[in-house]
């Protein structure tokens, strides 16, 4: 945990306070059902919605990150996303609880490339990997509490619990604004030449960097054989005779292992290449999702959620810092949102692809086809990586960028006045 600068812990914390004040999200769908006398089917459109303002906040919160600064966006964002799950907390009408939840995924969203960009351009090459994975820490461990103490809310009713949520999402924007930094470089101080070692220029969208975009897909796949941990497993669970309790006890081993296990393998896979982490990552999620055809008990579901929660481990802080490392300094909003995108679709879309396998080809066809895409995504992820020099944190465009210390802004140039004037965030 040394030598990350103090910005990055004030980042860390508002994460780790917004996870832990995360009451509604173990909750969503019984506030429905429960609480609101919705169907099954009518509650998994509302959090399909959730996931489709994923998508769309993903690319905003990128976009705007690079264009009004990254911490204009997150506080933005956040006091976004309070509103709306208030909002969300406090309707009664189908049409608005549909809109608040589509606006509440959307802000939540937004908050993560911008803040993904700003730990880039705070931390040092380096150390981004580690960085990543002390974020990704935070936010599993404070999810952890947060759904032990949503549980202990929940007999005071659903109402208290999106409030709560919401009071605690909008102290994580005071938090960002009264002590992130600023760190987007000024527009007058892009770069417009070719980027030392990778074969592009600065000025060339996102879309349309042909690898990135190509591990981005290798992403998307990673991620939605991930998904089916969430949504196929407890339905085979079930279907197999386990009771619901059987299950949350095995998905808590899922959030137990994240929090015991990710500074220890940091530490370990430490200065190793995303060429060799990132199939690592890829065979223990296929081989954990592939064993889950052989399980007959509790003990053995919970043996294979621990394999594949390795390669979760591994992959999560692996991505964002190859994303870190691939982007340009003005683009890295964009470069983050179209990463974080990859697993808002996957999010969106696996449910429907899992449960469809399942009801046509059975469950010892989905493992085995979970098994051959987790491996084939580390692989091919790793392969991209391996050929693009800018891919890796060795290399000269990302070698330049080892200060540490903020870009600068365009409010805090020599004449602009106070740095803090203008970034109202």
């Amino acid at each position: 945990m040394r030598g990350l600068p103090p910005a990055f812990w004030w980042i860390w914390l508002s994460v780790l306070v917004n996870w832990i004040g995360g009451f509604a999200g173990p909750m969503l769908a019984m506030s429905l059902t429960a609480g609101r006398g919705y169907s099954a089917s009518s509650a998994g459109l509302v959090l399909s919605l959730v996931g489709l303002g994923g998508i769309a906040g993903t690319f905003l919160g990128g976009a705007l990150a690079d264009r009004i600064g990254r911490r204009t966006t997150m506080f933005a964002a956040h006091l976004w996303t309070a509103a709306s799950m208030a909002l969300l907390g406090l309707s009664d009408g189908p049409w608005a609880v549909a809109a608040s939840a589509l606006a509440m995924g959307g802000g939540a969203a937004a908050v993560r490339p911008a803040m993904q960009a700003s730990l880039t351009d705070l931390v040092r090459p380096e150390d981004r990997q580690r960085a990543f994975s002390l974020n990704y820490w935070a936010l599993n461990a404070g999810g952890a509490v947060a759904a032990v103490l949503a549980g202990l809310m929940v007999s005071h009713g659903y109402t208290l619990i999106f409030l709560a949520d919401g009071a605690a999402t909008l102290a994580c924007g005071v938090l960002v604004l009264a002590k992130v930094p600023e760190t987007r470089p000024s527009p007058t101080s892009e770069p417009t030449g070719p980027v030392p070692g990778s074969g592009t220029t600065t000025s060339v969208p996102v879309h349309r960097d042909g690898p990135f975009m190509l591990f981005v897909l290798m992403t998307a796949v990673f991620a939605m054989v991930f998904q089916q941990g969430f949504s196929t497993l407890p339905v085979v669970m079930t279907a197999e005779g386990h009771p619901p309790e059987t299950y949350s006890l095995v998905s808590a081993a899922n959030g137990l292992m994240i929090v015991a296990l990710q500074i220890p393998l940091t530490r370990l896979v430490k200065g190793r290449p995303p060429a060799v982490v990132l199939p690592a990552a890829g065979l223990l999620l296929g081989g954990g999702f592939g064993l889950t055809m052989f399980a007959d008990s509790a003990a053995a579901f919970a043996c294979t959620v621990l394999i594949w929660t390795l390669g979760e481990i591994l992959q999560a802080p692996a991505g964002i810092a190859v994303t870190a490392d691939r982007a340009p300094a003005h683009q890295r909003g964009r470069y983050q949102g179209v990463y974080g995108g990859a697993w808002s679709a996957a999010a969106f879309l696996a449910p429907a692809g899992g449960g469809w396998v399942l009801d046509h080809w059975g469950a010892t066809t989905l493992w085995a086809l979970c098994a051959l895409l987790a491996t084939t995504a580390g692989l091919g992820g790793a392969l991209v990586t391996a050929r693009h020099k800018s891919f890796r944190t060795d290399s000269p465009s990302t070698a330049r960028e080892g200060s540490g210390t903020p870009l600068p802004t365009a409010s805090s140039r020599p004449g602009r006045g106070n740095p803090d004037e203008g970034n109202t965030s």
